[in-house]
């Protein structure tokens, strides 16, 4: 239970760091200005998002043959991998939810700027490998978003400036890699 959490956490909390949400966490508190109310309405969006991801997950590990699961998880855990090393382009306007005020805005805008994204396929990753643990994944990847979009909420573009996001990329990719590698040697010793 507990390796779920952390390995959800650690995972999604690197992955994000440079993710078009930081971004949008910038977008939005530059246009609110109301940073605790645009990270509720990220922790519901990200709740919202990653439980329906994680269930995915779990609901597709239950019909892969025991065998294969290893060996498809590695290959999908190698593939976010190698997407965590392409950088994220800024894409969603929060003019045009403007009406919907901080907290809607940052709602509808945080779970539309999730669906396709790494963090999203890494929940799905995630929960099927740690079928039993889906709640833990489902916690553990909405702390790692907040932990990664909450301090630019607050420290906006300080932050940004004073992490190399190259190396933020790379070690991201270091950490998927290294779980795409144990899935591999559970699926050779299985």
């Amino acid at each position: 239970m507990m390796e779920a959490l952390l390995s959800s956490t650690l995972a999604v909390a690197i992955a994000e760091i440079g993710d078009k949400t930081q971004l949008l966490a910038l977008l939005l508190v530059g246009r609110y200005g109301r940073p605790v109310t645009i990270c509720a309405g990220i922790l519901l969006a990200t709740v919202v998002n990653h439980a329906l991801s994680a269930w995915l997950g779990q609901w597709l590990g239950q019909w892969i043959a025991p065998n294969l699961l290893p060996w498809l998880i590695g290959l999908s855990f190698l593939a976010v991998a190698v997407w965590t090393l392409i950088p994220d382009k800024e894409d969603d306007n929060p003019g045009r939810f403007a009406s919907l005020g901080a907290f809607g805005a940052t709602c509808v805008l945080f779970f539309l700027a999730e669906l396709g994204d790494k963090t999203q396929v890494a929940t799905v990753v995630l929960a099927a490998h740690y079928a039993s643990a889906t709640l833990m994944v489902i916690i553990g990847t909405t702390l790692g978003m907040l932990l990664a979009n909450v301090p630019v909420v607050f420290a906006g573009r300080w932050l940004l400036t004073k992490i190399p996001m190259t190396w933020v990329h790379r070690l991201a990719f270091v950490l998927f890699l290294g779980f795409a590698l144990a899935s591999f040697w559970q699926g050779w010793h299985d």
